[in-house]
């Protein structure tokens, strides 16, 4: 399973998230192709309801812990309450960045 998928799947399991993105950003340092050590991730839970910037940091890190400790080399995190993320973005979710046709 991917760095990726193994993100994706441990915050869907750790936070009640209404929305989930996880983008590879490796390709944008210098690491070898095919590398999955650098990404940012947006998500969106009432999980972060009343929690200070950092708070919400220190869950999404406890849960990624093990990634953290060897996979991870960067993790850049914008954490949304809901109303917050409609205040920002509007009443729909941003969509992914387009992976090119058939994939």
């Amino acid at each position: 399973m991917s760095t990726q998928s193994v993100i994706e799947e441990k915050l869907s399991n750790g936070l009640d998230a209404l929305h989930i993105e996880v983008i590879n950003e490796s390709s944008n340092h210098n690491v070898p192709p095919g590398s999955e050590s650098h990404f940012k991730v947006v998500l969106v839970s009432e999980d972060f309801a009343g929690k200070a910037l950092l708070a919400r940091h220190r869950m999404v890190n406890k849960i990624l812990e093990e990634e953290l400790n060897g996979k991870i080399h960067a993790l850049a995190l914008h954490t949304y309450t809901e109303p917050e993320w409609k205040d920002a973005f509007g009443t729909a979710p941003m969509s992914p960045p387009c992976l090119g046709g058939g994939k």
